[in-house]
């Protein structure tokens, strides 16, 4: 096994990870950026009425790509344990 297949497994570890993590968290964000808008607009400066929203609505984007997050890691698995005997 060279450097190469190291830095490739590597990358690859990190796309999946960033692929399989970016809808929860970008409906963190969106929730987010609308709960500060709501605290600017009303002056409400309470740190429980930004946390309890994102992290329902974080949750049900979790149950909601549950399946297909499921999917990419199989497939991730599956491609790097598969790939093992044509690395060594």
């Amino acid at each position: 096994m060279d450097v190469q297949s190291i830095v490739d497994i590597g990358r690859q570890a990190i796309w999946v990870t960033l692929i399989v993590c970016s809808p929860i968290l970008v409906a963190g964000m969106i929730v987010s950026l609308l709960i500060g808008l709501l605290q600017a607009l009303t002056q409400i400066q309470d740190q429980t009425v930004a946390f309890v929203p994102k992290l329902v609505v974080m949750m049900l984007v979790l149950g909601l790509t549950l399946p297909w997050i499921i999917t990419r890691m199989l497939e991730y698995s599956g491609d790097l344990i598969g790939g093992i005997p044509g690395k060594l």
